[in-house]
């Protein structure tokens, strides 16, 4: 019998402490034959203690240790250019844990089909959730915001106890903005028509929630929990709602496989979704997500390894979809499971994820999609430049408020480092060796 393929996992800490250290000795836990297995940190230039830990704790983790932080990107390629010899290659975040068999069905899918570059287990959410719906009927738009507005949540509580860092928000809402400190707002989140809010479990079943809610204009509310229903007519002013909560508990899904959405934007495949089972059969994806996936090397050696003037984000993205046009495939295997605490290594919606997504989006779909959808991205970044620049510096000193500039300058800081690194990305896009038409490819866009 011919030995199993010999993987290099490969896991990136900067900085993450315990969190880290979980993640490894999950790994050290794989049931696959030890001889044919090796774990690789690399260091990111951390400050942390994790390396003198790792060497006391778990040895048989080989360490590589870069004296600064190469992003998610050169710290992969560091881990893969290592010296030695694999045949495939997993990449795990450190804010991740694995199962014990998470990794031979993903080995058996690889080698059951030469033409897979990789194969993506089910990701889930490290913790398991209560959930609400919430629903606005008359919702809709207001003056000239593009969104469709339902309720504006300023404040959440879990059996009378501030618990923002408990609460997931999912899709049916906007972005978080910046709370209002004259309305004591503790945060500023605005529904659409429908949305669900996940309550994370802690210890003991969370009985009761109250939201913090209000309107531009008088709207209608209801929230539902299991059976439990909530509702207020005529809602307009700041208000807290309270709404007795179900006892059933689920598992939240993260990523199984990633989707190549309207307008060039890439994201997780059934992400906040409750895992119901829908996602239980195998699935061709357009791509894979770097949380946790096991990548051929052959794939690697023909397509390459990450562009790491993406630093962060997307660059997952980027390497699949030259795996692509190169006519490499990729598989989501649901007998594989890993749990993921979200946005642990850089918070959702902060000024870094924010940065790097909108810039690399763009710089992503020089390199890789027809070049029309790059050219109304990059207008739409100046759009937005102007937009801001107008409603922010110009119309609100004309009304006698002071100018906000924070906003300004993040669109500015995007739209220059953009202008800056499209040579580059367009001269690797000429030179790319191309077996399938770009234009084939947005087959896969999918409606968000």
């Amino acid at each position: 019998m011919e030995p199993l393929p010999f993987v290099r996992v490969v896991v990136i800490n900067f900085d993450g402490g315990q969190m880290t250290i979980d993640c490894l000795q999950s790994l050290s836990a794989t049931d696959y034959p030890a001889d044919r297995i090796e774990i690789v940190m690399v260091d990111n230039g951390s400050l942390d203690d994790v390396v003198e830990r790792v060497a006391a704790e778990l040895p048989a983790v080989r360490v590589i240790e870069s004296l600064e932080n190469t992003g998610f990107a050169g710290g992969c390629n560091l881990g893969i250019r290592a010296a030695g010899e694999f045949d495939h290659i997993a990449l795990v975040n450190n804010d991740a844990t694995v199962s014990p068999d998470w990794l031979r069905p993903l080995v058996d899918v690889l080698a059951a089909d030469p033409g897979l570059g990789a194969a993506c287990p089910k990701i889930l959410f490290a913790e398991r959730y209560q959930d609400v719906e919430l629903e606005v009927p008359d919702a809709g738009r207001i003056g000239r915001d593009p969104r469709t507005l339902g309720v504006r949540v300023s404040g959440v509580r879990l059996d009378g106890e501030r618990c923002d860092d408990r609460v997931q928000f999912d899709e049916g809402f906007s972005p978080p903005e910046a709370p209002h400190a004259f309305d004591q707002e503790e945060m500023a989140v605005w529904s659409s028509e429908r949305g669900r809010l996940r309550l994370q479990v802690s210890g003991a079943l969370s009985r009761c929630l109250s939201l913090r809610v209000s309107a531009r204009d008088q709207r209608t509310l209801r929230l539902r929990s299991g059976e439990h229903t909530a509702s207020v007519d005529h809602l307009l002013d700041h208000r807290w709602v309270d709404l007795e909560l179900d006892s059933t508990v689920y598992d939240v899904i993260n990523n199984v496989g990633s989707n190549l959405y309207e307008r060039g934007f890439a994201g997780d495949r059934g992400f906040l979704e409750l895992d119901h089972g829908q996602f239980d059969e195998p699935a061709d994806v357009f791509a894979w997500c770097g949380g946790a996936v096991l990548l051929s090397g052959r794939y690697l050696d023909e397509v390459g390894l990450f562009d790491e003037r993406l630093f962060l984000y997307y660059e997952d993205t980027d390497l699949s979809w030259r795996g692509r046009l190169a006519g490499w495939n990729y598989r989501y295997v649901p007998t594989s499971v890993v749990r993921h605490r979200h946005a642990q290594s850089s918070v959702a919606f902060s000024p870094t994820f924010r940065y790097y997504t909108e810039r690399n989006r763009v710089l992503v779909l020089a390199k890789n999609a027809p070049l029309g959808l790059m050219v109304r991205s990059t207008l739409g970044l100046v759009r937005r430049l102007a937009l801001h620049a107008g409603r922010d510096l110009l119309l609100r000193p004309l009304t006698l408020r002071f100018p906000v500039r924070a906003e300004v300058a993040h669109e500015w800081r995007v739209l220059r480092d953009v202008v800056v690194a499209l040579p580059g990305m367009l001269r690797d896009r000429r030179r790319a060796a191309t077996l399938v038409d770009r234009r084939s490819l947005m087959s896969w866009e999918v409606a968000k």
